[in-house]
């Protein structure tokens, strides 16, 4: 019956149950957890607490001693911990509540030893490398996990690792470029996966972060493409045509094939301010009257938008 929650919340607020017995309509409703449920939740989330207290904990403890520990002893602190880490997977299933701890936590403790040994060498690589080794190093990790959120926190690499390359002097638009792809590539494999029935990718909420990450890329892709005046006319035209692309197949995905109105609502706020910075690179020089009819258009839009979104949403409850 949880299917109905929304019904039934609906009823509730509507005054339709019977005085003093709404917490027995919730209950038969399974809108309120059951005790075996509750228990399940809290044991998960002491799990992953500790999990991320743990390897916290390491980091923090040997960053505190810096100075009163040797460089073998730092090695060996964070090495024994990775190893026990590894002990730990032999004894557990990859693919359940612990395996998938013990790996979110050897990934960060893979992190901590690089920047250990970047430290204490002294190696002179760039941030960039730091990242992308971690990335490199986790992927067999990642891989065998199964796990989601694992596979966000390897993708959160590859981005930090992209923008710190892009920021060694290159263009603003390489960077631009390259996290728009890289997100948006990632958003394609994750819904193709989604699609084809892979059990671990059935979550909603991943995907919806790696929209928010290409989202942006995008609408920062056609932002730059409005102002950057000293770049060549092709360029921008074809980031334009990106985020055009962009949008249709936001639109067409999520409104036809898997209805999603979180990512329908993102493309409308992105296309909101795209219009917003054009009005206002073209009109704002014209005077006060410039600022009321941006303010107007983008209430318009806004206003608009809500109408639409709520239109398509009575069409998925229906």
């Amino acid at each position: 019956m949880r299917r109905f929650r929304s019904e039934v919340l609906d009823w509730l607020e509507a005054g339709r149950a019977v005085p003093g017995q709404e917490r027995d309509v919730l209950r038969a409703a399974e809108v309120l957890p059951s005790p075996a449920e509750w228990r399940a939740f809290l044991g998960h989330l002491a799990l992953w607490l500790g999990t991320i207290a743990l390897a916290a904990a390491v980091i923090f403890f040997f960053a505190f001693n810096w100075n009163d520990l040797g460089r073998f002893a730092k090695f060996a602190l964070v090495e024994a911990a990775i190893l026990a880490g590894l002990l730990a997977c032999w004894r557990v299933q990859p693919d359940g509540a612990p395996g998938e701890a013990v790996l979110v936590m050897l990934s960060l403790l893979t992190g901590a030893l690089l920047a250990l040994s970047g430290q204490i060498y002294q190696t002179g690589a760039d941030t960039y490398e730091l990242f992308a080794w971690w990335a490199v190093l986790i992927l067999p990790w990642v891989l065998v996990s199964r796990f989601s959120p694992l596979w966000l926190v390897w993708l959160t690499l590859l981005n930090f690792a992209a923008f710190f390359y892009f920021s060694r002097g290159w263009a603003v638009d390489d960077l631009l470029w390259t996290l728009f792809a890289l997100n948006g590539i990632a958003l394609v494999f994750w819904e193709a996966a989604h699609s084809a029935g892979v059990s671990w990718l059935r979550d909603c909420w991943p995907p919806r972060l790696v929209s928010i990450a290409a989202g942006i890329g995008a609408t920062a892709l056609v932002v730059w493409a409005i102002l950057a005046t000293g770049e060549g006319a092709g360029i921008r035209s074809l980031a334009a045509l990106a985020y055009a692309a962009w949008l249709a197949a936001l639109y067409g995905w999520y409104r036809h094939v898997r209805p999603d109105l979180f990512m329908l609502a993102g493309g409308v706020l992105s296309l909101i301010v795209a219009v917003a910075v054009l009005l206002s690179y073209h009109i704002l020089d014209a005077g006060s009257g410039a600022y009321l009819l941006i303010g107007l258009v983008v209430i318009g839009m806004s206003a608009g938008g809500a109408i639409w979104l709520r239109s398509a949403a009575r069409e998925q409850t229906a």
